[in-house]
């Protein structure tokens, strides 16, 4: 991780699980949402239910291709406190 960026502690993200503040924590990055809901194929319930905890696993469980995991890199906002 580069000193620059962000850092958040768990219980940051697992607040932000509204649809005008949307946050996804997906193998350790965090990820900025909200202005994605709309767009998503899969609809905006299914990134409010991944939101508030981590969405590893629901992201794996899902298969998406490697456009979408390229698309995800707009959305990063930093890394989550593993300590």
């Amino acid at each position: 991780m580069d000193s620059g960026e962000q850092v958040f502690v768990f219980e940051e993200v697992a607040k932000r699980k509204e649809r005008d503040d949307c946050w996804l924590l997906i193998s350790g990055k965090v990820y900025d949402v909200t202005q994605f809901l709309e767009d998503h194929p899969g609809g905006d319930e299914v990134l409010l239910a991944a939101s508030g905890k981590d969405a590893t696993q629901d992201f794996e469980d899902v298969g998406h291709s490697d456009d979408a995991r390229n698309m995800m890199k707009k959305y990063y906002i930093g890394e989550v406190d593993s300590t």
